[in-house]
């Protein structure tokens, strides 16, 4: 009966659509369109211009074939992060659609690669990635669907990549995270745009800003 109800209770929360903070780094400087993208050092996304001080933490996961991935896999690489979980009846089918699109449009472009964590792993484990991977037409070589340790995919998802806003209301590190956040990670591992992976438009404006991030010295 409890596992009734904490199902039931997931489906809730989780069906419904946050309402994320866009930031609209096309505006940023002088009301004109930029031509260089800023770096997001905290939580809040503040915008910081030449100032390139947060960088995504050491990690270790296991991707749908049972590979390690690290932060050595996408060394070199402008790469797209994002948070979904297989079972999820929200939001998480428009991530993965958004994403699948992302995959289409960089796909003879070795430069770019996705990489999408559980936050469910006591559910999706190598095997269920698998599976979904193939539904999904995911191509391994462009995009990772990563699952380990909770504590490690959550503290990741919190420290590294700012993903939960709940987070610094609640600092209940067993709160579930679910975020439309689709981030983006240039060559150095440093943040470089957020943006909401259900709107279309944002989607748009992500492509423009891996535009202008593959034009950049580093």
């Amino acid at each position: 009966m409890q596992q009734i109800v904490l199902i039931l209770s997931l489906f809730l929360v989780l069906s419904s659509c946050k309402n994320e903070k866009k930031i609209n780094t096309d505006s940023l400087k002088n009301g004109k369109q930029i031509s260089a993208l800023p770096y997001f050092n905290t939580a809040d996304f503040t915008p910081q211009w030449n100032t390139p001080i947060h960088k995504i933490p050491s990690f270790s996961f296991l991707d749908q074939n049972g590979d390690t991935i690290t932060n050595a896999t996408y060394k070199g690489h402008i790469y797209v992060a994002n948070f979904f979980f297989t079972i999820c009846p929200g939001i998480c089918p428009k991530l993965t659609e958004n994403m699948s699109s992302l995959q289409e449009v960089y796909q003879n472009d070795d430069a770019i690669i996705l990489l999408s964590h559980t936050v469910m792993p006591w559910v999706d484990t190598v095997e269920e990635l698998k599976k979904y991977s193939r539904i999904k037409n995911v191509d391994a070589k462009k995009w990772h669907l990563v699952t380990g340790d909770k504590t490690e995919l959550y503290t990741i998802a919190r420290d590294g990549y700012f993903a939960d806003d709940d987070f610094t209301k609640t600092t209940d590190v067993d709160d579930f995270i679910h975020t439309e956040n689709f981030i983006l990670v240039d060559k150095s591992g440093y943040i470089r745009g957020v943006y909401n992976g259900t709107i279309a438009l944002d989607i748009k404006r992500l492509i423009r800003h891996i535009d202008i991030l593959k034009n950049e010295d580093f």
